[in-house]
Parts: structure tokens; sequence; C-alpha cells
């Protein structure tokens, strides 16, 4: 059973920054491509990053200067950097995963995530 926790979350003031994590298990966390989506309250989910099996990272314009996404194999860990923290990202933070696709001669990333965290709150209050 693939689990993926996150941690990290809390109140933080304007212009500050937290780092999360997201721990997974059950799954070889070197083949799955990874993402952090974000649900603020009212709004739909969005998508603000990702990263491939071999690190390649993008990211949403809205966080793309002040959000890093990495990951660690040897930890089976993914993490998100945010830095100067603004109102507007006060939502609910979700790590989400879906196994790399290989065909015959090539390996890509689904948009399409199997898996996914319970969430942790960040918020930044106005």
């Amino acid at each position: 059973q693939v689990q993926l926790v996150e941690s990290g979350g809390g109140s933080v003031q304007a212009g500050g920054s937290l780092r999360l994590s997201c721990v997974v298990s059950g799954y070889a966390f070197s083949r799955l491509c990874m993402a952090w989506f974000r649900q603020a309250s009212g709004k739909q989910r969005e998508w603000i990053t990702k990263i491939t099996t071999s690190g390649t990272r993008s990211s949403a314009e809205s966080v793309r200067r002040r959000f890093v996404i990495s990951r660690d194999h040897g930890k089976a860990t993914l993490y998100l950097q945010m830095n100067n923290l603004k109102p507007d990202d006060t939502a609910v933070y979700t790590c989400a995963a879906v196994p790399e696709s290989c065909g015959d001669s090539f390996c890509y990333c689904r948009d399409e995530y199997d898996y996914w965290g319970q969430g942790t709150q960040v918020t930044v209050p106005s």
C-alpha cells in the first residue's frame, strides 16, 4: 500500500519561509513522479509544482520564483521549500505521486496522479 505523509505546515508571517516534507512508503520512490498541489478554502485544487524521477522540475507561474521542489531518494522524501510567503499562499498543501510510465525507448510522467497524501495546512495571515 502506497502511503504519502506530509508534514511541515503551520502559520508564518508574510515574507517568511516554510519547508514541507512528504515521506513516501510502499513503492520504490525512485520510480515515482511527484508533485505538490494546494487547495485554498472555497477554491479548486491547484497544481503548483512537479518533479520527475530524474529531477526535472516545472512549476506554476504563481510560485515559480518562490517555491522549490526537491527529492531525496535515500530518504524517500519529497520537499517543498517555500520562500517569501504571501497571504494568497494560504491553503492545504498535498503531495501526489504517479509511477513513471515507460515505453520501449523512453519513460515519462503522466499528469494524472494515483496516490495522494492527507495534506498539511499552511497559513499566512494578512
